[in-house]
């Protein structure tokens, strides 16, 4: 199961798979794209770049519900995506 994940995996690798979640749900997707201000093609031609990432990431940080759910579907703590965001902000 994903959830026995090692927490160290890799923050790129969680945020790619929590945007992919993010951008198929039917209230966060149309949410997402409007506080980025990208529509569907602009959002899957900067799916993998960092700033792209980290949106994603704060956009989860400041709405628990969300970041629960995203967590939930993609079988991670939430930690493990709060992990992610700070060592992506690090690292970019």
């Amino acid at each position: 199961m994903l959830r026995d994940r090692p927490s160290h995996a890799d923050p790129a690798v969680l945020a790619l798979q929590a945007l992919a979640h993010v951008a198929g749900d039917e209230a966060m997707g149309p949410r997402f794209l409007a506080l980025t201000g990208m529509d569907v093609a602009e959002l899957r031609a900067k799916a993998g770049q960092p700033a792209t990432l980290m949106a994603l990431l704060d956009y989860l940080m400041a709405n628990e519900a969300d970041l629960l759910a995203t967590a939930d579907a993609i079988g991670v703590k939430p930690d493990a995506l709060a992990l992610a965001a700070r060592k992506l902000g690090s690292d970019w």
